[in-house]
C-alpha cells in the first residue's frame, strides 16, 4: 500500500495553519507544520497559506531561515501550492508597503483596481483562462471564498490559469511546472475548494511517485 503524501503547511507567524491543515487531511495528506527547515525534511510538497501581509510574512520567512528552503524548493521543481498571501508572495514584489517577495514568477502584486468593496470578501465565481488537472472535476464558473484587496499581475500570461472578476477581472489561479498559486481559500470553500485540494494531493503523489521510480514525472504547465 502506499503512503500518504507528506505535506509541510509554512509556518511564517500569521497564516490560517488550522483550517488548511484539516482540509488537507481530509483529502488523503499526511500534513506537518514547518515553522523551521528541519520540518521541511522527507516532505512531498509545501503549502505556503493565505492571512497576513507581506512585508512581515517575508521578514518572518528570512529571520527563521524559510526563505532560501523555499526558494531552492521551487525551482528544483517540486510541488507547491500557494493561496491568497502565499500566492501573492511568489511573485517580485507586492504594492502592499512596496515589499520585496521571493521572486519565483515574473510580476507584481497590486491593488484590486475600480473594486466596488475593499477587502474582496466572499464567494465569487472562478473562470477558467484553461484547462489545468487542479480543476478536474470543477465546474467552470464555480464559487469560491475570497480575502483579499490585493492580486498578481502576472508578467507571463502563460501561467493564467482562472480569472475572477471583483471590478476589472485579475487573476485567481496560475500553475507553472510543480508550483501552483490560488487567490482563493479552498479550505473555506465547500466541496468545489477540497476537490482542488484533492486534486494537488493528486499531483504531488503522482510527482512523488516519479521521483522514487526514478522517472520523469510530468509537468503540467
Amino acid at each position: 500500500m502506499s503512503r500518504a503524501v507528506k505535506i509541510a503547511v509554512l509556518d511564517y507567524g500569521a497564516a490560517n495553519m488550522v483550517s488548511i491543515g484539516k482540509a488537507l487531511t481530509a483529502v488523503g495528506a499526511d500534513v506537518v507544520v514547518a515553522a523551521e527547515p528541519t520540518a521541511l525534511a522527507d516532505v512531498d510538497a509545501i503549502v505556503v497559506p493565505g492571512v497576513g501581509a507581506a512585508a512581515p510574512a517575508m521578514d518572518h520567512l528570512r529571520e527563521h531561515g524559510l526563505l532560501e528552503p523555499l526558494r531552492n524548493w521551487v525551482r528544483a521543481g517540486r510541488p507547491c501550492l500557494g493561496i491568497c498571501l502565499g500566492f501573492q508572495l511568489f511573485f517580485d514584489a507586492s504594492d502592499e508597503a512596496d515589499a520585496e517577495t521571493l521572486g519565483l514568477l515574473a510580476g507584481r502584486t497590486v491593488g484590486l483596481i475600480d473594486a466596488p468593496t475593499l477587502p474582496h470578501i466572499g464567494w465569487n465565481t472562478v473562470e477558467a483562462v484553461r484547462p489545468h488537472p487542479l480543476f478536474d472535476g470543477v465546474a467552470d464558473g464555480t464559487h469560491f471564498y475570497f480575502v483579499h484587496s490585493f492580486a498578481p499581475v502576472p508578467a507571463d500570461e502563460s501561467v493564467v490559469v482562472a480569472r475572477t472578476t471583483h471590478g476589472r477581472p485579475f487573476v485567481s489561479a496560475v500553475a507553472q511546472g510543480s508550483l501552483y498559486g490560488l487567490q482563493f481559500h479552498p479550505e473555506k470553500s465547500s466541496e468545489a475548494g477540497l476537490q482542488v485540494l484533492a486534486n494537488f494531493v493528486g499531483l504531488v503523489a503522482a510527482a512523488a511517485g516519479a521521483a522514487r521510480s526514478g522517472a520523469p514525472a510530468a509537468e503540467v504547465a
